[in-house]
């Protein structure tokens, strides 16, 4: 046990040791969050209950990103940092100023969201139905509005943890979230109903920060409310912290407008968008938010020294091990993509149906996986080079877009047949009712890809050009036909092997295709003498367990 406590003490050596690491501590996470995401489906399946579900955390996540935001890890820890070296109590004083604007400034704009929530519901997601459904809307959206308080609470406690090197608590904080939404399914729905599934949720995020009371007590180091407040550093912390909070707003008011669309078309539109939002957020949250994490502290470092032509290595390093990763992944997960949901969701209420459209969306939203993951590095490196205007610009302009296609796709959809024929023969979704939740992710994808070519683009011209970057990428791509080519045939000589109306049939067909089209992926690599993959191997020859881990708080509630 003490080895294992061990592994959040030490200081990891490298981006590539930093990013497997934090990756594997990521997926760990992500199996909890794709257990309760089983559990949604199999109680509700694709209707209106969890259309509700997911709507409801839509106000309460922008709140949580546009003021929650403000008091990031990020942005904090510089600060209680340099304060420790000098005084303790100047550093206690801080974080109980910081403490007492941002837990007095979250009740007063929850409590006004709180008495506007029926007419924000109704003027937003009116389209899913009548006085009693969006009553029954407006009462879980006001049980959430918890949420983003106890996240924020629990990010100030993060800082405390994290300073302190206690990372194995703060891991564990997720751990618990997620569990207790899993307990609100198990235990509270049978007898509550949606309601029940909710209070675990609100649970979640009470023990979220409560885990972390008692070391910032140990430490000394637990806020309290203060008159005692230096506005002058608090305006300091809101100054930085304003280009990060921009961003995410911007993301959450997308998913705010697309849920609004969604909720103009067929019932279980919602649902189905969500969920496959969730599916590809795994292999996003593996590759892209890992690298870009742990290439953040070498960056800045880098950058604070003048050491330009490092600081751009080690940009085109994480790059170039986004582009290996991501399509192969992509490749194969829309070769496989009706197994990876039927394998995920497909128990109890969630249908075939389901199981197609859900499995389209997902193809749609991960063929913006390489886009995501670079958008989120370049965003970090203008972060650690202290320039915030370009990608504030670059990244509220794609917003716009993710948020314009959607409705202009849809239009398309409807209105040509051509059109709608040839994406639902492309996806494998003729004669489902409701295929037209199928534009929502493929507007959502094309934004998220001018925004990495928009990125590539100007990053380059402002700091210059990535060497063997394209060769990367053409290594890449030919891996990734290989490794998907090999997976389809996989999966038509097994189709007889298994009976694929059971579990055990469609999750051993899809391993065993997947298997198949991995090794393809990594012979071509190996033929191609990709420099990547070796790198790779050799990072997962050192011991992980001499470093340390710096972890980021979440940008939104894990719904």
């Amino acid at each position: 046990m003490n080895r294992i406590l061990k592994i959040f003490h030490k200081e990891i050596a490298g981006i590539h040791q930093a990013a497997i690491l934090i990756g594997a501590f990521t997926f760990l996470s992500q199996i909890l969050a794709l257990v309760r995401d089983r559990l949604l489906a199999q109680y509700f399946g694709a209707d209106l209950s969890l259309d509700l579900y997911y709507t409801a955390f839509r106000i309460p996540d922008l709140i949580y990103a546009s003021v929650a935001s403000l008091v990031s890890i990020s942005v904090l820890i510089p600060f209680l940092s340099t304060m420790l070296e000098s005084k303790k109590e100047e550093a206690k004083k801080f974080l109980s100023a910081v403490f007492t604007v941002f837990v007095s400034g979250m009740v007063l704009v929850s409590t006004a969201v709180f008495f506007a929530m029926p007419w924000l519901v109704g003027k937003l997601f009116g389209g899913l139905g009548g006085p009693e459904v969006l009553s029954e809307l407006v009462f879980i959206s006001r049980m959430l509005l918890l949420q983003p308080i106890f996240l924020g609470i629990s990010n100030l406690f993060g800082v405390v943890t994290q300073i302190g090197k206690r990372f194995f608590i703060y891991a564990l904080s997720p751990v618990f979230y997620n569990l207790s939404i899993i307990f609100g399914l198990v235990a509270l729905y049978p007898h509550y109903g949606l309601r029940g599934v909710v209070a675990g949720v609100v649970i979640g995020g009470l023990l979220h920060f409560l885990i972390q009371i008692p070391y910032s007590i140990k430490a000394g180091l637990f806020p309290l409310f203060t008159f005692d407040i230096d506005f002058r550093k608090m305006l300091e912390v809101v100054k930085i912290s304003i280009p990060r909070t921009i961003a995410l707003s911007a993301n959450m008011i997308e998913l705010i407008v697309i849920t609004a669309l969604a909720s103009t078309l067929a019932v279980g539109s919602i649902s189905i968008f969500n969920l496959a939002l969730n599916l590809q957020s795994v292999p996003f949250a593996i590759v892209g938010v890992s690298y870009a994490l742990a290439a953040f502290p070498t960056l800045s470092a880098c950058f604070a020294r003048g050491e330009k032509e490092q600081f751009m290595t080690h940009i085109a390093t994480a790059a170039k091990h986004i582009i290996f990763w991501s399509i192969p992944i992509t490749a194969l997960f829309v070769v496989l993509r009706a197994q990876i949901v039927r394998t995920v969701l497909g128990t109890g209420n969630f249908n075939w149906e389901n199981t197609r459209l859900v499995a389209a969306c997902l193809a749609l939203f991960v063929i913006s996986l390489v886009a995501q993951s670079l958008k989120l590095l370049f965003t970090r490196s203008y972060y650690a080079a202290g320039k915030t205007a370009k990608p504030l610009i670059v990244n509220i302009l794609s917003s716009i877009l993710t948020i314009s296609l959607p409705f202009m796709l849809l239009k398309m959809f409807t209105t040509f047949d051509s059109f709608r024929f040839f994406m639902e023969s492309l996806f494998k979704v003729e004669g489902i009712k409701g295929s037209e939740v199928l534009m929502l992710p493929l507007g959502y994808s094309l934004g998220t890809i001018f925004g990495g070519i928009a990125f590539w683009v100007i990053f380059q011209k402002d700091f210059g050009k990535m060497p063997r970057l394209f060769k990367t990428l053409f290594a890449s791509l030919q891996a990734a036909v290989a490794g998907g080519f090999v997976a389809y045939i996989g999966l038509n000589l097994l189709d007889e092997w298994f009976n694929l109306n059971t579990l055990a049939g469609i999750f051993s067909q899809g391993l065993i295709a997947g298997l198949l089209g991995i090794g393809a992926t990594l012979l071509v690599f190996k033929l191609l003498k990709n420099p990547e993959i070796e790198e790779v191997l050799s990072a997962l020859k050192q011991k992980v367990s001499k470093n340390k881990i710096i972890v980021s708080e979440p940008d939104k509630i894990e719904v």
